[in-house]
């Protein structure tokens, strides 16, 4: 493929700033058509984005001949429903993160793509923010001796005006999420050890629903073996209040440590015998447009893209087994 030429099913908030203006400005890619269920936000985002065409059908997009490669930005209740219908029509697909509703989704959309032979990549951009390829960096350098454990611990406030019965946030829907917040958010940081330590082996977990506000899990807690040796644990719960929120990931080595946050472009922070240092992390303009950047060149026959269906599916099996106890009578 000499130039990717996108199309956009589902042009919402996502692609606002954090993907959409990446594709026009990445060299050989260019976003040629965009779709929305709502004709008039359709209309109004090719506008803004100087977007030549704009449907409110799924369909047409997909089978417009300008168009060469998918982008899927729906809710995930349609990420394999139109994956797949891509993969079909002969074109490369890019969908966001959770890659499906649940693993089985993931392993059907992973086996329409060996058949089709339409290569299928998935929104985990942080392998490829700079902030988390200087702890790739740190941890093959062993800037803390042979890695022994990672934490996660992942608190976010609850806002009972969020999450009013009848209007919920399709985030905390799980027919629409698969799960709830955990879903969303823990995915990127599982998604990211499963980069720097390999696929996790072994995993257990609990899903629980305190606070009673929405039908999805607001606290998990697991445990997991990376297949490398690297333990692993995660504590999430999005009903505290706002002093106790906390985004760090911690990496614990023979001699010393490593923490950040997921979300936050803070300092990348080392800790060794040696003492502390601090590694900026700034906050990029577009922040998939490295990885995008990686699959646009795998596209063009010029190496290959930092996130697959093959890994993104790892990260699915891992969260569906950590919230099973949940789910399971439902």
């Amino acid at each position: 493929m000499e130039e990717i030429r996108w199309g956009i099913i589902g042009c919402g908030k996502v692609t606002e700033v954090k993907s959409g203006p990446a594709l026009q400005k990445i060299e050989h890619s260019k976003l040629v058509a965009v779709m929305r269920r709502s004709a008039e936000k359709a209309e109004d985002y090719a506008r803004r984005h100087n977007v030549s065409k704009w449907y409110s059908d799924a369909d047409q997009l997909i089978n417009d001949p300008e168009v060469n490669a998918i982008y899927v930005a729906t809710p995930p209740e349609t990420h394999a429903k139109y994956a797949i219908q891509a993969m079909k029509a002969g074109k490369p697909v890019y969908v966001e993160k959770p890659m499906a509703l649940n693993f089985r989704e993931c392993e059907e959309m992973n086996r329409v793509s060996k058949e089709t032979g339409m290569p299928l990549f998935v929104a985990y951009y942080r392998r490829r923010l700079p902030g988390f390829l200087k702890v790739k960096e740190l941890l093959e350098a062993k800037a803390i001796g042979d890695v022994r454990l990672v934490n996660i611990r992942f608190y976010r406030t609850f806002n009972e005006e969020e999450y009013n019965e009848g209007n919920l946030p399709w985030r905390v829907i799980p027919e629409i999420a698969g799960g709830g917040l955990f879903f969303d958010l823990a995915a990127h940081q599982l998604d990211i050890l499963d980069a720097w330590f390999g696929p996790i082996r072994d995993v257990r977990g609990q899903a629980f629903n305190q606070a009673g506000a929405y039908p999805a899990e607001d606290m998990v807690l697991g445990n997991w073996l990376h297949e490398t040796g690297v333990a692993g644990t995660g504590t999430w719960c999005f009903t505290t209040s706002e002093q106790n929120n906390l985004d760090e990931i911690e990496i614990i080595g023979s001699t010393g440590n490593i923490r950040l946050s997921t979300f936050e472009f803070t300092p990348v922070i080392l800790e060794t015998a040696a003492g502390k240092q601090e590694f900026p992390f700034p906050a990029p303009d577009h922040v998939q447009q490295n990885l995008l950047q990686t699959i646009v060149d795998e596209l063009r026959g010029n190496g290959k893209a930092a996130s697959t269906g093959e890994s993104a599916a790892r990260t699915s099996r891992v969260m569906d087994e950590m919230v099973s106890n949940f789910y399971s009578g439902k």
